[in-house]
């Protein structure tokens, strides 16, 4: 019996980047018809057509484009979403053409319209690093000498989708994120992805004894960020508990769960399956630890009544900031603690391995909160 694999299909950077690139082809050719447009994807080493669903002249300086996302067989939010793309000539000098937003290369400038996101901290545009190499890789190949524009980005169902995404609790407000570190799209929530990441995990225990566990994107992005090698790096999505007996199994020796709070926190409760839609529990973990450690009656009803665990984190930070106290390190540290022991018991009670866990926790502005003795131990 065969079993087709799950179709891959590309990020959403990828249909924005030939969005722009389409855009810039019309204003060139004016009257050339444009139904699909090359992209190199940088990340992998491959370049794709992606198809262009309209495309019109705005003004003499300026053309608009439209794409739309196509996800594979993933479950994305964003599936069959339209990407529009304006691009249009700029005029102006170095000094003035400045503010017209992200500054990408001399000539090339990039901004967020309707349905982009933007960290609400910053105020910068959600537009991320991966989104913007594509971009200035595929441009600058057919951007004429002496010659500067504007690409500006429109989801026009940015903002609702937005509503059904995690981008709040990371800072990201009013849209998506163009976000990724690859322009392939896994079809992550697809069950047979999951005997895929065992493969790949299977064929990195070949070759290294200590793994990360990246949950999710902004895993992947911070760990790289550390400097740690995107070789020895698996994104396990929401499958934390598969994956680790796999690792196991697998000889390796030690794992690094490197994940957002709000997920990780999850482990310290014995959910090894961290999807919403299984089980939650984060806010009673955490005012559970809070307990343990003696924080006030009055503290932990806020704590538990908070909204998100990025909330109850903000309070902890508010009660060390007046009280010149010390209670998200101990939390955090109580917590980080009994995922590592959680994690290792789990993976003794499954296969009856013994593997070193440690852990790094970090908040919605992507810096660390905690990092565990057995975390620093590995990251060693």
């Amino acid at each position: 019996m065969t079993t087709n694999q799950p179709r891959s299909g590309y990020t959403l950077p990828v249909f924005a980047c030939a969005a722009a690139v389409a855009a810039l082809e019309y204003l060139n050719s004016r009257n050339q018809s444009i139904e699909q447009v090359s992209i190199d994807l940088i990340e992998p080493t491959e370049t794709v057509n992606i198809p262009i669903e309209q495309i019109a002249i705005l003004t003499d300086n300026s053309a608009l484009s439209i794409t739309r996302s196509d996800p594979g067989d993933n479950l994305d939010l964003t599936r069959n979403t339209p990407i529009w793309a304006m691009v249009e000539w700029l005029d102006s000098s170095p000094m003035e053409l400045a503010g017209h937003g992200d500054q990408l290369s001399e000539a090339i400038f990039i901004k967020g319209g309707e349905g982009i996101g933007y960290d609400q901290k910053t105020g910068k545009t959600a537009i991320y690093r991966y989104a913007k190499t594509l971009l200035l890789a595929n441009i600058e190949k057919i951007l004429p000498p002496n010659q500067s524009i504007l690409i500006t980005f429109i989801l026009p169902k940015g903002k609702q989708l937005a509503t059904r995404t995690s981008n709040a609790a990371f800072g990201i407000v009013e849209g998506l994120s163009l976000l990724g570190t690859t322009g392939i799209s896994q079809p992550l929530t697809v069950p047979e992805q999951l005997e895929q990441y065992k493969i790949q995990l299977q064929e990195k225990a070949k070759k290294f004894d200590s793994l990360v566990f990246c949950i999710g994107e902004n895993g992947l992005e911070l760990a790289a960020r550390m400097g740690i090698s995107p070789e020895k790096m698996i994104k396990t999505a929401n499958w934390l508990g598969p994956m680790l007996v796999c690792a196991a199994l697998a000889e390796v020796k030690s794992i690094l769960l490197f994940g957002y709070h709000g997920k990780l926190i999850k482990l310290a409760g014995g959910i090894f399956h961290t999807h919403h839609h299984i089980a939650d529990g984060r806010l009673e973990i955490l005012t559970a630890h809070c307990a343990n450690l003696g924080l006030p009656t009055f503290d932990l009803q806020r704590i538990f009544n908070c909204s998100t665990a990025e909330d109850a984190l903000q309070y902890l930070r508010e009660l060390d900031a007046i009280k010149g106290e010390n209670w998200v390190n101990r939390v955090y540290g109580e917590m980080a603690k009994t995922i590592d022991q959680r994690s290792q018991t789990y993976i003794y009670t499954q296969c009856e391995k013994n593997v070193k866990v440690g852990s790094v926790l970090f908040d919605r502005q992507r810096k660390i909160i905690i990092k565990s003795e057995n975390a620093d131990i590995i990251l060693e």
